[in-house]
């Protein structure tokens, strides 16, 4: 059995995050955090190939979050992702231009074009 890439998918929404995993479980090894704060705490202990976020959310958005990430952890490789309904075009360009962001994703995603998003990701570093 090959070895699944590790995701974090964090969203404070619950239900998102039970999507997210229910529809990436079988191609990929999901860690979820219902904040950016639980994903920085996991971040700590464990390893992941893609971090994916949502860009609103309370406390600290997906932005801010790859900031963060970006001076906690820089050895975590650049497989950065926002996936978000909205986005702020300043925040954004930001996040990619100086928090190696990797792509921003649109909701609702389409399984398909999101999983070869991730599989991108991970292969281009």
């Amino acid at each position: 059995m090959k070895q699944k890439y590790k995701i974090l998918y964090v969203d404070d929404e619950e239900s998102n995050l039970l999507i997210f995993k229910d529809t990436f479980r079988r191609d990929f090894h999901v860690q979820t955090a219902v904040s950016a704060y639980k994903a920085l705490e996991i971040l700590k202990t464990s390893t992941v190939d893609v971090v994916i976020t949502d860009q609103r959310m309370p406390g600290m958005t997906g932005v801010e979050l790859l900031k963060e990430i970006n001076k906690m952890f820089s050895e975590i490789p650049p497989n950065r992702l926002i996936v978000s309904g909205y986005s702020s075009n300043t925040d954004i360009k930001k996040a990619f231009d100086e928090y190696r962001l990797y792509k921003f994703i649109t909701k609702p995603w389409n399984y398909k074009e999101l999983k070869q998003i991730i599989l991108d990701a991970i292969i281009q570093n």
